[in-house]
């Protein structure tokens, strides 16, 4: 099947959504899938701890807004049995992990098929457990988990779906074998053989292309991969890169894919022009080698990144500006950008979902009519924000037993715990805050967020947040939450008075958590980076902090702490507090303005619609 004709027939099969009766539109359980989104981790539930952060509760909106619009998609990812990890902070803020204990059985259904992959000459099974995301409308999305935890495995191949981002980089290479070439596999096992679009939601799921591409030169009678299969594969792929940093890209030795694969010695033809062009893409170098174990010899490295871009049709980075960042990293390829978004049903709070539904009916179908959120009576907005924040602050009590003061202005700020989050940034000079705390108004800080077990330089920040905390004392009340997951997130998101976001420029992708905060009318401080760039209408939805920079972005950016502080702390006393105490009114202006612009639009119900024309249908 030609290019044009693959796309053709992927366009009849999703104008079928909006067929007939008795189309598949009317069929919600119907088996057929033509969209396989392949993720490293998805967030579903708080009891499913298969997820560390951004790019796992993405995935998990994304599928429930495709369920939503019924997009006949399938998902896979990995099942990690010991979650990511509980964190645990002492007095002084030293974050310790334990594994994560929860039952698989109570929460997915095991499925019938089994397949395997074969690692260092060993054959590995792979089963797979379904969780079903109903949408709105009732069309159901299923999530397959891979789990290689068989009594027929060895040991070290069982422990490979124990822990999300464990291990060493060959134990997270084998992983992401799992995921790429097991996940296509057991989709086959599934029954899902229409399957048209293969979406890599970063490079983790790079290695599906090499189970596509071998599938290709098997139906043409071949062991090796021409350039006919690389054509066939390519229009099949989607990429979505996440990364504005290289050295935030998967990169393996080949020595460690000669030791998993070592049948697969001469898997590409180089004597193909398009093959040995393949080759060198991906272990980025300039000459030929005659097969895998001479590139493993001279030292190569396979870029999954590379992988992924060589082998997709369609190519995008989560943010305008992501996809400036992405262009200038990868400078031969053509990188388009899908703003990312959240699902707005998710995460809109109990009180403003209640609002939401008695005064603009059709907004979980329809996320834009959102956009009616100015017509809302201004005491009902503040309403259903107060029932948000005391949510917020029962939470506290119970978590740290300290009662935060309601009347007090509180700023949210939850994140992943790494130094370009810049947790830290508002905390540069305590004496400055004291001072406007004093000359504006009292405030109080909320803050969440997870250190990978490896980050000591995360794990300091908590530890200064901490430190900044006991040396404020009443001046400014600072706590910070333990343990942020899911259900935290979004009592955070909802229950302050303001979103604080410092991303070091431009190393923020896209970011997600101001745009839940404004689904709950709750408006950003943010430098402008990432999604901010384009949310941001200065005193309508926000604030930012610092200017919008010029020229190309580019990861080595001049880093100014002290400037980005000194904007942060002018808006906070001259514009933000002030509005807040004394012009009420007015902030609930831009609290509604939050909602009708920036909650009608950076929600994934557009995104997803936004992939299938520009991606899907390619």
């Amino acid at each position: 099947m030609s290019t044009d004709e693959n796309t053709e027939h992927v366009a009849a099969q999703l104008n079928a959504l909006d067929g007939a009766p008795g189309t598949m539109a009317n069929s919600t359980h119907s088996p057929e899938r033509f969209v396989a989104y392949f993720s490293m981790e998805i967030a579903l539930e708080n009891q499913i701890p298969t997820y560390s952060g951004g790019l796992g509760v993405l995935a998990g909106d994304t599928i429930r807004a495709a369920a939503d619009i019924r997009l006949p998609m399938v998902a896979v990812s990995l099942l990690y049995r010991k979650g990511y990890f509980r964190q645990h902070l002492s007095e002084e803020g030293a974050q310790t992990e334990e594994a994560v204990e929860w039952s698989v059985e109570k929460h997915l259904q095991e499925e019938a098929p089994r397949v395997s992959v074969t690692l260092e000459g060993r054959k590995v099974e792979l089963r797979a457990w379904r969780y079903t995301v109903k949408g709105v409308r009732g069309y159901e999305v299923p999530v397959y988990f891979l789990d290689a935890d068989l009594p027929s495995n060895d040991q070290r191949d069982r422990d490979l779906t124990g822990q999300l981002y464990g291990g060493d980089p060959y134990y997270r290479l084998s992983q992401e074998v799992i995921l790429g070439i097991g996940g296509v596999r057991m989709l086959r096992a599934l029954g899902h053989t229409e399957l048209m679009r293969y979406h890599m939601n970063e490079g983790h799921a790079a290695l599906l292309t090499l189970e596509l591409l071998g599938e290709e030169a098997s139906l043409a009678g071949r062991d090796s991969v021409k350039g006919e299969d690389i054509e066939k594969v390519r229009a099949k792929c989607v990429f979505t890169t996440h990364t504005p940093v290289p050295a935030g890209h998967d990169k393996f030795p080949v020595e460690y894919m000669t030791r998993l694969f070592p049948a697969q010695n001469r898997f590409f033809d180089v004597k193909d022009a398009s093959s040995a062009d393949l080759v060198r893409s991906v272990l980025q170098v300039e000459q030929n080698y005659p097969d895998l174990a001479e590139a493993a010899k001279r030292g190569a490295s396979v870029n999954m990144t590379y992988l992924a871009l060589s082998l997709s049709n369609y190519v995008n980075g989560v943010a305008k500006l992501h996809g400036e960042v992405s262009r200038k990293m990868f400078p031969n390829v053509p990188i388009e950008a899908i703003t990312n978004g959240v699902h707005a049903a998710t995460w809109a709070s109990p009180s403003f979902k209640e609002l939401f539904d008695r005064m603009i009916p059709s907004w979980r179908e329809d996320n834009y009519s959102l956009r009616g959120a100015l017509g809302l009576p201004p005491e009902e907005v503040w309403a259903a924000h107060l029932l948000a924040k005391h949510d917020l602050l029962e939470t506290v009590r119970k978590k740290t037993g300290l009662k935060l003061d309601p009347d007090a202005f509180t700023i949210g700020f939850a994140r992943r715990a790494t130094g370009y989050k810049r947790a830290d940034l508002i905390l540069s000079d305590l004496d400055r805050l004291r001072q406007i705390a004093k000359n504006a108004g009292p405030f109080q800080i909320v803050y969440a967020g997870k250190a990978h077990p490896r980050d000591g330089g995360g794990k300091d920040i908590i530890k200064k947040i901490f430190k900044a905390k006991k040396a404020l004392k009443k001046a400014i009340t600072i706590v910070f939450l333990d343990d942020y997951d899911l259900n935290l997130g979004g009592k955070l998101t909802a229950g302050g008075d303001l979103w604080l976001n410092t991303p070091q420029y431009p190393l923020e992708a896209s970011g997600t958590s101001g745009m839940k905060a404004a689904l709950n009318g709750v408006p950003s401080l943010s430098i402008l980076d990432g999604w901010w760039v384009e949310g941001n209408i200065e005193g309508v939805t926000g604030w930012s902090i610092g200017e919008a920079h010029r020229g190309d972005p580019g990861p080595e950016t001049p880093v100014d702490n002290a400037y980005d502080a000194e904007s942060l702390y002018s808006k906070l006393e001259g514009v933000i507090l002030p509005l807040y105490y004394s012009s009420r009114e007015r902030y609930l202006d831009i609290m509604r303005h939050a909602i009708a612009i920036n909650g009608s639009f950076f929600n994934t119900q557009r995104m997803v619609q936004q992939y299938i024309t520009d991606a899907y249908l390619r």
